[in-house]
């Protein structure tokens, strides 16, 4: 299970992407093509035509690190339909973790969670 802070975010790419390119190659596809900063910490995911090679691209303040999975029987299965080029879907660590264990999330349902509410701040009479 991939385990991330709270403010990484994952950004994946529809269109599928020629995987021969390795660091600086998906790094210029990240930046050129998807309009994100391939520094900002976040990690960019692509994955090839045949739908069964990944590959995640992110900045750890010393070089880019690049991490690779090929499915040697089978292929992932993405949650959307048809790439769309140049368009990026941005997904949560978990959701991504359950793509590469190979579990399809096309019928999943996602439950309402709990999000906290912002409280106005109080106000101080000063003149009291």
């Amino acid at each position: 299970m991939l385990s991330l802070p709270p403010t990484v975010r994952v950004f994946v790419a529809t269109a599928p992407c020629d995987l021969r390119k390795q660091f600086d190659g998906i790094a210029v596809l990240v930046e050129q093509g998807l309009r994100h900063d391939p520094r900002s910490g976040h990690l960019f995911v692509v994955f090839n035509r045949r739908g069964d090679q990944v590959r995640i691209l992110f900045w750890d303040r010393q070089g880019y690190c690049l991490f690779a999975k090929r499915l040697e029987r089978g292929r992932f299965r993405l949650p959307w339909d048809g790439p769309a080029v140049g368009a990026t879907v941005e997904m949560e660590a978990a959701e991504l973790a359950l793509i590469l264990e190979g579990i399809d999330l096309r019928g999943a349902k996602r439950r309402a969670r709990w999000t906290a509410t912002p409280t106005p701040p109080e106000t101080i009479d000063i003149a009291a």
